[in-house]
């Protein structure tokens, strides 16, 4: 019986040829009937790939072969399904591409890489570490890495989350002084897997915030350890065809329609053709425009 699945994961490593790393993972991608997104860097590689759960444990072991990625961190998740062909449901093609940036915040300058991953990170805390801090400080400040969109539906309580649209836009508030008032503080970053707090933890560490953490495996490993039973609450947003998925049978529904205002963690993207907004919205305000195109037409 096909069992589709869905993994995660990404390295830090300085790559000599990125163009040959490319290549290597698309002919191995299609070989193995394989559909996602693969961004690749000189500082290293960011991917998610989805498939039956053969053929992705045979990428896995030929993945972690290459010396730069024989400690990658790969998380694993259930997927939606295969099509008649046996191919990923849960995206349309495979795209394996080489980038400035294995994640764009815009600053690929700033970021410095060896053998061990990047260089001048915020301290990694287990799940388990992270509430020994919580429990241990009282100011503990968690700081959401992800677009403002991802935090609507899920997030830690209390959790800062800046205003961003695209990842791009963390530099500019950092250099803004927006959160200087957080740099005495003990500051907890996170997002989906890990990968977007190595850099932002790096950054906020450049700019002189002195206590910085980063949460080890991300949200992904926090609700494997904790599901709903810990200090996270809502959905995970994710970057696929499931739109979100929750660790628990009981997972809390944080979000709100723009269009009625009911509990929802269903996002969608704004039904006017022109816009490449997205939006919290239920099934049945689907039709809703986002907030600047209803603005516009009202």
């Amino acid at each position: 019986m096909a069992t589709p699945k869905i993994v995660l994961f990404y390295a830090f490593a300085p790559l000599a040829d990125p163009e040959a790393i490319r290549l290597w993972q698309r002919d191995l991608g299609e070989a193995l009937g394989l559909r996602g997104r693969v961004i690749i860097s000189k500082d290293g590689v960011n991917g998610t790939l989805g498939g039956d759960l053969p053929a992705l444990k045979k990428w896995a072991r030929s993945f972690r072969a290459h010396p730069a990625f024989k400690t990658a961190d790969i998380k694993w998740s259930e997927g939606s399904g295969l099509d008649d062909d046996g191919l990923s449901v849960d995206f349309p093609k495979l795209s394996v591409k080489v980038r400035d940036e294995i994640v764009s915040f815009g600053a690929p300058g700033e970021l410095r890489v060896d053998e061990g991953g990047v260089i001048g990170g915020g301290a990694r805390l287990s799940p388990d570490e992270l509430h020994e801090l919580v429990q241990s400080r009282d100011d503990v400040v968690f700081f959401d890495g992800r677009n403002a969109l991802e935090a609507e539906i899920g997030r830690f309580r209390g959790a800062v989350v800046p205003d961003t649209e695209t990842t791009r836009d963390f530099v500019e508030l950092l250099d803004s002084g927006a959160y200087d008032d957080l740099k005495g503080k003990p500051v907890v970053t996170y997002c989906t897997g890990g990968i977007r707090c190595e850099v932002l933890s790096s950054l906020m560490t450049a700019r002189g915030f002195g206590e910085v953490y980063q949460l080890d495996g991300g949200i992904v490993r926090y609700g494997e350890r904790f599901g709903d039973d810990g200090l996270w609450e809502g959905s995970l947003y994710v970057f696929d065809k499931r739109g979100s998925v929750d660790f628990s049978d009981h997972t809390s529904v944080i979000g709100t329609c723009a269009g009625c205002g009911t509990q929802t963690k269903r996002t969608a993207n704004c039904p006017d053709a022109s816009c490449r907004s997205q939006f919290v919205v239920c099934q049945s305000c689907d039709a809703v425009p986002c907030s600047e195109h209803m603005t516009a037409t009202a």
